[in-house]
């Protein structure tokens, strides 16, 4: 149920009424005030097919420009913002890095009196184990993790587990989580832990799972899973319901199941670091993708789940109604949370997380070194003799 941009915009002239005294100040300065917005590849509707352009729309109800940035992991945002030396003043990280933000003092409270429409969001999406206070975030998107297969090459009946990520049948198909945290959730379900286990010893069996796993995939990756899926270069890869939902209108062939061990549900929310320069805006710039419309249209082309109930209005019934963007009560049961890891045992699990996958590194280096050196002895070898030829034909003539 696409909408015109101009009917959006016509709405938003509505909403935007909550931002006139920071615009009026805007206007007063006669500046053009531009907010930095850090967030996921492919994860705001942009204007393809005909769908809203979520940041032109805000920029024409505001007046606010927005130089939008993506990241393909939490952890690289998460390095991005520890390292310094770039300002953002929206970003959009994982229920577990949020709570991470906050313990590390990484992240400003918000105004809420600058977004009013924080009232849409339903009430299961509050108070929420990484904000228990709700002062630091507000929820943008909810998801699923779950298995993508291609169903012309994968046999059904090796589906509905996460087994099928270590199937040697596949070997060389299969994609993998490029981070640790997804990666280390997946192993630990299929061993039936906790994906929020502190305890040493299943860090370290999960550890071993994934090192057993490591030589029937084909790559560990983020956002390089759409092409690859799509076009058929792997056919089995860990991923995010929403995004299964945008590749499948690429390839239809592609299938998607919650595993039967469990699955991580999480939450993404806006927030404002510490580095922010322009804090007013970027509250407007959040409470403008709370508006029930902007979220409606925003996730009927994203795919992914809105924590605003009234959203839906605005959706296709065909995706507010999605099995797998909004799975039954019985299906989210099998549902786990990421939460907050203290530092020690992230520490832990990254250290781990290098050895997984540089296991085996160490010998294709060897290979490729000496590969190397025999084509520089063989490139060697021709050379010397071409010299010995051209010698002896010198020889030859100065007879």
């Amino acid at each position: 149920m696409k909408r015109s941009l101009r009917r959006v915009i016509a709405a938003f002239l509505l909403l935007g009424l909550t931002a006139l005294p920071f615009l009026s100040t805007a206007e007063a300065k006669d500046d053009t005030v531009t907010i930095n917005v850090y967030n996921w590849g492919q994860y705001i509707s942009d204007g393809t097919d005909g769908a809203i352009d979520v940041n032109k729309a805000f920029t024409e109800a505001t007046g606010i420009e927005v130089n939008y940035m993506t990241f393909d992991s939490n952890e690289t945002m998460y390095t991005k913002l520890k390292t310094g030396g770039s300002s953002y003043d929206v970003i959009i990280p994982s229920d577990y890095m949020v709570g991470r933000l906050i313990d590390e003092g990484m992240l400003m409270e918000l105004d809420f009196n600058n977004i009013p429409n924080y009232q849409y969001v339903g009430e299961g999406y509050k108070n929420t184990d990484y904000d228990p206070e709700n002062k630091y975030s507000v929820p943008y998107t909810w998801g699923t993790v779950g298995v993508i297969y291609n169903s012309k090459y994968v046999d059904e009946a090796d589906t509905g587990s996460w087994d099928l990520m270590w199937n040697e049948k596949y070997s060389g198909k299969i994609l993998m989580f490029s981070n640790p945290r997804d990666a280390f959730g997946i192993a630990e379900l299929k061993l039936g832990y906790s994906i929020s286990t502190t305890d040493r010893a299943e860090l370290d069996a999960a550890a071993e799972a994934l090192r057993q796993q490591k030589p029937v995939v084909q790559d560990y990756v983020m956002d390089q899973i759409f092409t690859t899926l799509e076009h058929e270069e792997a056919w089995i890869g860990a991923y995010y319901a929403g995004d299964y939902l945008m590749m499948a209108q690429e390839n239809p062939d592609l299938k998607f199941y919650f595993p039967e061990e469990g699955f991580n549900k999480f939450i993404d929310a806006m927030c404002i670091p510490t580095c922010c320069q322009n804090k007013a805006a970027a509250e407007a710039y959040i409470n403008f993708l709370c508006d029930p419309e902007i979220s409606g249209q925003n996730l009927d082309y994203l795919g992914y789940s809105t924590p605003i109930d009234a959203a839906k209005e605005y959706m296709d019934p065909e995706v507010a109604s999605s099995p797998i963007a909004y799975p039954d009560v019985e299906t989210l049961k099998k549902g786990q949370t990421f939460l907050f890891l203290d530092a020690e045992t992230n520490q832990y699990m990254d250290s781990l997380w290098l050895t997984v996958r540089t296991t085996g590194s160490s010998n294709t280096l060897l290979l490729c070194i000496i590969g190397l050196v025999v084509i520089i002895a063989v490139c060697v070898f021709f050379v010397i003799r071409k010299n010995k030829k051209k010698k002896r034909r010198k020889a030859l003539y100065t007879k």
